[in-house]
C-alpha cells in the first residue's frame, strides 16, 4: 500500500509545539501575511518578500572579529562568499554553510545570525555561499558551484586562517542536500573528502516522485508548520530540469559508502521528518559515522528562532560539539 494512503487510514495526531517554536510560527506567519504568496509574484519579488519576512530571525547575536564578503571563482562563474571569524577561535577548520529555502529563496543574509551563532559557538570559521538559485540555476548548477567553492577554499585555506584539511561542510534543507551532493560527488571522483558534514532538517529524497508520501508529510505538511507541500512542489518544480536519477538528488535512495561523517539537527513536526529518520538508517546500514539527534515541538527552519527559543539554542551548542569532537579525531 501506499505509505501516504496507509497514514490516512491510522492517523496519528501531530506531536505538541513548544511554546517558543509555537511564538516563532506566530511571528513568521503574522509577517509573511502582509505579502502576497511568493509563488503568486515573480521569482524578485518572491525572493524580496523572503528577505522581509526572515530580517526579524537576523538581527542581533555574535559579534564577529571580521566579517569579510568576497568572490570565488566556480565553472559557472563567481559567487559571493561571506567569511565570518569570530573573536574567539577554539577549532583549527572551517564551516562552508550552504543556506535553504527550497534552492529558490533566502540567501547568506537571511541565514546571516545562523552563521555568526555556529561561528561563536564553535570558535571556527564559518563561510556562507550565495549559490546561483533556481530557475536561474537548475540542477546541477547549484551543486557545482558549491563543489567548486569547497576545493578554492581548500586551496585558499591560509588566505582565511583555517586548516584545508579541516573544511566542513552543512546546512539546512536545500542547503543540506547539496552538502550531501558534495560528499557523493568528492567520493565519486576520487577527492579527499571533507571533514564531515551538518545536516539540518534536509530533504533527502527530493527527486523521487515519493517525495512527498510520508506520515510526516500528512501531519505537518499543510503550511501551519512552516513547509507545506504547495511550496515544496513549487520548488521542486523550479529546480529540477534534468535527468532525476542523479543519486545526489534523492541520496536516501543513493550509494552511500564512503561519506564522511555527519550530524543530522532533526525537528520533530517537520514534513521532512520521515526522510531524515530514513536518511540515519541509509548512513548507518552505509558504515558511515552518523550522530543524530530529534528536538521535540520544533519546525523547519527552527535554528532561526534562537533569539527566543532555547531549544534552537540547544541544538546550535549540540552541534558546536560535534565539531569540536570530529575536529579533534580527524
Amino acid at each position: 500500500m501506499d505509505p501516504a494512503f496507509a497514514a490516512i487510514s491510522q492517523p496519528a495526531p501531530p506531536a505538541p509545539l513548544d511554546p517558543q517554536i509555537q511564538e516563532f510560527l506566530r511571528r513568521m506567519a503574522s509577517e509573511g501575511a502582509k505579502y502576497p504568496r511568493r509563488d503568486t509574484v515573480s521569482i524578485a519579488e518572491g525572493r524580496e518578500i523572503a528577505e522581509r519576512v526572515r530580517a526579524q530571525w537576523t538581527a542581533g547575536g555574535p559579534v564577529m572579529a571580521k566579517t569579510e564578503d568576497l568572490m570565488a571563482p566556480t565553472r559557472h562563474g563567481e559567487v559571493e562568499l561571506r567569511v565570518y571569524t569570530p573573536a574567539r577561535r577554539k577549532l583549527s577548520g572551517a564551516l562552508l554553510y550552504i543556506h535553504g529555502g527550497g534552492f529558490v529563496l533566502f540567501s547568506i543574509n537571511t541565514h546571516d545570525r545562523v552563521m555568526r551563532e555556529y561561528a561563536d559557538r564553535a570558535g571556527m570559521v564559518v563561510i556562507g555561499i550565495n549559490y546561483t538559485r533556481a530557475p536561474e540555476g537548475k540542477f546541477p548548477h547549484s551543486l557545482d558551484e558549491c563543489v567548486d567553492t569547497v576545493q578554492w577554499l581548500r586551496a585558499n585555506a591560509a588566505r582565511f586562517g583555517f586548516e584545508a584539511g579541516q573544511l566542513f561542510v552543512g546546512g539546512d534543507s536545500a542547503g543540506a542536500l547539496l552538502s550531501v551532493g558534495v560528499s557523493i560527488t568528492f567520493r565519486d571522483a576520487g577527492l579527499p573528502p571533507v571533514a564531515g558534514m551538518v545536516l539540518n532538517y534536509g530533504g533527502y529524497a527530493f527527486g523521487t516522485d515519493t517525495f512527498i508520501h510520508s506520515p510526516a508529510w500528512l501531519k505537518y505538511g499543510a503550511g501551519e508548520y512552516g513547509l507545506s507541500i504547495h511550496m515544496s512542489m513549487w520548488f521542486r518544480s523550479l529546480y529540477i530540469d534534468a535527468s532525476r536519477t542523479d543519486p545526489r538528488l534523492a541520496p536516501i535512495e543513493a550509494r552511500l559508502e564512503g561519506l564522511p561523517p555527519s550530524f543530522l539537527v532533526i525537528d520533530e513536526c517537520d514534513p521532512l521528518y520521515d526522510d531524515n529518520i530514513l536518511m540515519i538508517e541509509r548512513l548507518q546500514a552505509a558504515g558511515c559515522s552518523v550522530s543524530s539527534k530529534v528536538y521535540p515541538g520544533t519546525v523547519h527552519s527552527f535554528l532561526e528562532a534562537v533569539s527566543i527559543a532555547d531549544i534552537a539554542v540547544e541544538a546550535f551548542e549540540d552541534t558546536a560539539r560535534w565539531l569540536d569532537q570530529h575536529s579533534r579525531s580527524s
